[in-house]
């Protein structure tokens, strides 16, 4: 087990790489593509499962469990350094869960170019895996710009209309050139520090040993956090999302928004700029409940699906930047919370919408309508989803955006925490209003001109396989939530404590388990638990 627990890492992300080549040998008949895809996705997920299973008792020393550390570039000094912490192991099994849904969901709607298709699917995997795994921030930016390929050849190749070459290239642009800036601030913190390894940088940051002027650190965190501000988006860095998210394939879109950035911004500009990420922490709260009620607002008007769950990403991923700047403990729980939360709803949502693309070949709601009497599982499902995304007590969503409200009212950060607060909480009554009229109008509205010329049939086995998981996580993450925030709080102090550290600021963020004093140190979360009468 120990020698597995070494290893889990690289099989993780070398199983999708060895699948892609598999693919590319293999010829484009049949089924043989999605058979063989499925396949490779499975064993992949099986892998990740072993973190979870066995993550207390592999912690490392450097704070990260599962490590595996091999030199490999003497000069400059580039290491094989990989590692997880409860956030990545996290994000690592829900790309490795969504991977085999990606599958199904391309199983009729992929009718050609399979083989192109399930290897850049494949290829995407490794990337995002391998993003969220390394801890060289060579290595990582390697992996992060190998993401960018596949993805933006998946739209211009499978979009659905003719708009997609130039979605493809407004995605590219977008996210290529703040890379370039990530690529100048990395080479920079290599210069000042003469390592790439981010535990060492962090224990740098920690104790204020990077070197090179204020200003330099300022600029440098400015390219951190710009490049993965695009790539959330933040607003008003979202104008790549609609245009992507309308055209790219079901399989595709699913992974397209979010956890990379987000997990970006907690990993690398926290971790290795606390100071700097605290200071712009007031204008990132402005900012994410801005996006929440922009997002809301504008999916409310929209009458594409797509464009629709384009918006309600936007409005989300807002939610998300808002908990984790509000640098108090149950906003960054909240935050990283929701970004699981956002991978499975978001994701059944998805699912879907393509389902019901591939019956009406529409995803205007405009042509729809009426169709809850010939296609009750698949309403039943939207439903649940719809609920799932606004945010009903006992499902998925509701734990994370209540932990965000109650971190952005309880935040020292911002000079106006209430009125935030308030804004976000009007970003959910727009979500409800938004997703329930989408119900209506593609269910229960008269009939539209593609409900009245095709006639399809409900949910099939494949597609019932593909979405009740995610249903049955929805209640799973609404109920046991401690069970994932348990191990998220253990970072949320990590972050908690080295912005007040850093910062020496007698103004210290509060969470909900009780209000901490200036620069206190944080408690362990069992004697939180062991002190009742402190909740």
């Amino acid at each position: 087990m120990d020698h597995l627990n070494g290893i889990v890492l690289t099989l993780i992300v070398l199983t999708p790489l060895g699948g892609a080549l598999v693919l590319a040998l293999l010829p484009d008949r049949g089924r043989i593509q999605q058979w063989v895809a499925l396949a490779v996705t499975l064993v992949t997920f099986l892998l990740t499962l072993h973190l979870p299973a066995h993550f207390n008792g592999a912690q490392g020393t450097s704070g990260f469990a599962f490590e595996q550390d091999r030199p490999w570039i003497p000069a400059p000094l580039i290491r094989y350094h990989l590692g997880v912490d409860a956030l990545s192991m996290w994000l690592i099994v829900l790309s490795g869960l969504l991977a085999p849904l990606g599958v199904l969901a391309s199983w009729n709607a992929i009718s050609s170019r399979r083989k192109l298709f399930y290897t850049l699917f494949l290829l995407q995997q490794v990337a995002m895996l391998g993003v969220f795994a390394s801890l060289d921030l060579f290595l990582y930016y390697a992996f992060w710009e190998v993401a960018l390929v596949p993805m933006t050849i998946l739209i211009a190749t499978f979009g659905r209309t003719e708009q997609r070459r130039r979605a493809a290239v407004k995605y590219f642009l977008y996210a290529f050139i703040p890379s370039a800036l990530l690529l100048v601030g990395i080479l920079w913190l290599y210069t000042a520090t003469s390592t790439f390894q981010l535990p060492q940088l962090q224990m740098l940051a920690a104790a204020h040993a990077i070197g090179g002027s204020s200003h330099a650190m300022w600029l440098a965190s400015l390219a951190f956090l710009i490049a993965f501000a695009v790539k959330v988006p933040i607003f008003p860095l979202h104008g790549w999302l609609s245009d992507a998210i309308s055209e790219a394939p079901t399989a595709a879109v699913m992974v397209l928004a979010g956890k990379l950035g987000l997990y970006s911004i907690l990993r690398f500009s926290f971790g290795i700029f606390p100071a700097e990420s605290r200071h712009v922490a007031p204008l990132f709260i402005i900012l994410g409940a801005i996006g929440i009620v922009y997002g809301a607002c504008t999916a409310l008007v929209q009458d594409d699906l797509k464009r629709m769950a384009a918006y309600s990403t936007l409005g989300h991923l807002s939610f998300c930047t808002l908990g984790i700047f509000s640098f108090t403990l149950a906003g960054l729980d909240g935050g990283m919370y929701q970004i699981l939360n956002h991978g499975i709803s978001g994701g059944a949502l998805f699912l879907l919408m393509g389902f019901l693309y591939e019956r009406y070949g529409t995803y205007d709601m405009r042509n729809l309508g009426g169709l809850a009497g010939r296609l009750p599982w698949m309403v039943t499902l939207f439903v649940i989803t719809a609920l799932s995304n606004v945010g009903l007590p006992i499902l998925n969503s509701f734990v994370g955006e209540f932990l965000v409200l109650s971190g952005t009212a309880q935040t020292a950060l911002s000079a106006h925490p209430m009125l935030w607060t308030v804004l976000a909480t009007s970003g959910v009554i727009f979500s409800a209003g938004y997703l329930l009229t989408m119900i209506q109008r593609v269910f229960y509205a008269h009939l539209g001109p593609a409900s009245l010329q095709r006639t399809a049939l409900d949910l099939s086995a494949r597609e019932h396989v593909a979405l009740w998981p995610l249903a049955v996580l929805f209640v799973i993450m609404g109920v046991c939530s401690p069970y994932f925030t348990r191990s998220l709080d253990i970072l949320s102090r990590h972050y908690t404590g080295v912005s007040v550290q850093s910062t020496a600021d007698p103004s210290i963020a509060r969470s909900g388990v009780e209000l901490l004093q200036a620069n206190q140190l944080l408690l362990p979360a069992a004697q939180i638990h062991d002190k009742g009468d402190r909740r």
